[in-house]
């Protein structure tokens, strides 16, 4: 008996947005989701006690670069990540797939696997599709994704369809690789913007798909509309009875375009990475802390916000630790902008399943502004 599975609790008649549970021996995930994302077992200055609460139902780490730092044996030895990093939540790690693509320079693809110059010591490295597997077995993360070929925005048919078929030989070998119930592996889609590819992959893909598979390959370079095309184009083709998982997209618009077009899952790096510049995401729009105007402005980030950062502090306070370089001030736009995104997922849920979905879009895009 599996312990994963997934419900569908109810679907907007007019988008196909969705609103769900995926059950995991961790913990119940309530879809849509916006995951965290902690690369290195730790999201960028936020305490596991704040990203609880924040509301995070599940994090993200990266099988790649926990290999290189502090290797996956020593994860292990520690009884996994979720004791290594005291998180009793569930998690996702990336294959290091992505790593072959935005690492393309210090890597060198064949078909047997991948071999990688680490982007730490420069140290010689192959990576098969088995060996993606089992160092996701020793970090112990409930949901792993296949090992895949990402191809990049530009690329022509015959190099898209290049990756797509190695990534679906790479998925065969990944599936006999992975033994553990205790994990739940989720195979990925590529093809890259040709949807006569998208549509092969999804079709070979789907036969591997237990409970819920990746959509790679998107938001690479490309203009969101092509990105928003390629989602409408399949949103009929998916199954239903699995979350969807958008890899590596989760601004506030990509979130919300991604919902209306059926997406169930999100993660990104952008909310933390942008808050240790200064810029925080509000209700209201974009604020970027650092600027003038905010150095006698008493008010809170933002009024409709009730995290640590919003009821303590002001823009003024915010403004003063990013400009004399505290890291304070880093760790409290962060916890910010990581309680913002996983409320947008949470409120996106509850106008699915309150059915007033699109008066909640309008209304957001009223006062974020379009992105």
């Amino acid at each position: 008996m599996s312990k994963f599975s997934y419900e569908l609790i109810k679907e907007d008649p007019k988008y196909g947005a969705r609103a769900g549970i995926l059950h995991t021996p961790h913990g119940d995930i309530e879809t849509p989701v916006y995951m965290p994302v902690g690369t290195q077992a730790t999201v960028k200055g936020v305490l596991p006690r704040d990203l609880k609460e924040a509301g995070a139902q599940i994090i993200l780490s990266n099988t790649y670069h926990l290999y290189m730092r502090p290797g996956d044996e020593i994860v292990k030895n520690a009884g996994g990540l979720h004791k290594f990093m005291n998180w009793d939540k569930p998690i996702l790690t990336d294959s290091g797939g992505f790593q072959v693509f935005s690492l393309a320079k210090l890597n060198n693809i064949k078909e047997d696997g991948v071999l990688f110059s680490s982007s730490v010591d420069g140290s010689k490295h192959f990576i098969t599709p088995e060996k993606a597997i089992q160092i996701e077995n020793n970090l112990g993360a409930d949901i792993i994704m296949a090992f895949d070929q990402c191809s990049a925005y530009g690329t022509d048919y015959k190099g898209s369809r290049h990756a797509m078929d190695r990534t679906l030989r790479w998925l065969d070998r990944c599936y006999n690789e992975h033994k553990n119930p205790e994990q739940m592996l989720f195979p990925i889609v590529q093809g890259n913007m040709f949807k006569d590819l998208r549509e092969i992959s999804l079709r070979e893909t789907v036969p591997y798909a237990k409970c819920g598979f990746g959509i790679g390959g998107l938001s690479v370079g490309e203009p969101k509309e092509m990105m928003y095309d390629i989602l409408s184009f399949m949103q009929d083709k998916y199954p239903t009875n699995m979350p969807r998982y958008l890899m590596g997209v989760g601004s506030p618009d990509c979130i919300i375009e991604g919902v209306l077009r059926g997406i169930d899952m999100f993660d990104c790096v952008l909310g933390t990475r942008i808050a240790r510049n200064g810029t925080a995401m509000t209700s209201q729009g974009k604020v970027v802390v650092r600027n003038g105007k905010y150095k006698d402005d008493y008010s809170s980030l933002d009024p409709e916000c009730d995290c640590y950062c919003c009821r303590n502090y002001s823009k003024a306070y915010l403004r003063h630790l990013i400009n004399t370089g505290e890291m304070l001030g880093g760790m409290l736009l962060s916890i910010h902008n990581v309680t913002f995104l996983v409320n947008l997922a949470k409120n996106l849920r509850k106008a699915i399943i309150g059915g007033y979905l699109d008066d909640f879009v309008k209304e957001f895009y009223a006062k974020y502004g379009k992105i």
